[in-house]
């Protein structure tokens, strides 16, 4: 019973995350705790369990007397994704370079398999969460208790906002997601090769592909200041 339970838990964690990754379940909505307990057969004692596993995670906020949502993309959380981004990946693919294990290498060129895989024939999602594996698996090679953390939260809203880059309407588009998948293969080769810096300087490369498609998307047409600039901050030629 208790192995039983633990796959209803499981499932249940799947299905929450791979909804709200896939933007199934929006940014801000409300999860109502009597409807995922009839569906996974849990009582409400495991079932906020995920709830807060989850937002420890960062996918869930919790709120006193007015239950759990899916955490929120506002104006704020989008301008600290865009300041917090470049640095967290940089450190991650530098550190990956130089602790990754053999074992880790080969589980990355799998995730790469998958992604080019999706990028063929799979869907919007199915591109989105396999390239959130291909990160989430460099996050684990760094091994560095305090990036981790910050690192696998700027995931979930990554996958959020690159539904969209994933979704390529034009040539350009299409170029950049080709693109993406090349240097996913040059990251491999330089975490393989121990190098450090290339690494660094390939996360930057990654990060500026889909950023000012990103950046078009989520920008509203009467917002002027960039998403990356600091309140108080002159915005170049204004």
């Amino acid at each position: 019973m208790k192995d039983e339970a633990r796959q209803r838990r499981n499932r249940l964690y799947d299905h929450l995350k791979m909804s709200i990754l896939t933007l199934r379940i929006a940014p801000g909505s409300d999860l109502d705790e009597a409807e995922l307990s009839a569906a996974f057969g849990l009582s409400r004692t495991p079932l906020r369990e995920v709830f807060r596993e989850m937002a420890g995670e960062g996918y869930l906020d919790l709120r006193t007397n007015r239950g759990a949502r899916v955490s929120e993309m506002s104006y704020t959380t989008l301008r600290d994704f865009f300041l917090a981004a470049p640095m967290i990946y940089g450190a991650i693919l530098r550190l990956a370079a130089l602790n990754a294990t053999a074992a880790q290498v080969e589980a990355l060129k799998g995730a790469q398999d998958d992604f080019r895989a999706a990028l063929r024939s799979g869907s919007g999602a199915d591109r989105a969460l396999s390239n959130n594996r291909f990160h989430e698996i460099t996050g684990v090679m760094a091994g560095n208790v305090y990036l981790l953390p910050s690192f696998n939260r700027l995931l979930i809203d990554h996958a959020r906002i690159s539904m969209t880059f994933y979704r390529p309407g034009d040539t350009k588009m299409v170029e950049n997601v080709s693109e993406a998948s090349a240097h996913h293969d040059e990251i491999i080769a330089a975490i393989e090769a121990r190098d450090a810096e290339r690494a660094a300087a390939l996360a930057e490369a990654h990060w500026n592909l889909s950023r000012g498609h990103i950046e078009m998307f989520v920008m509203p047409d009467a917002l002027t200041m960039p998403l990356g600039t600091l309140p108080g901050q002159a915005v170049a030629g204004g």
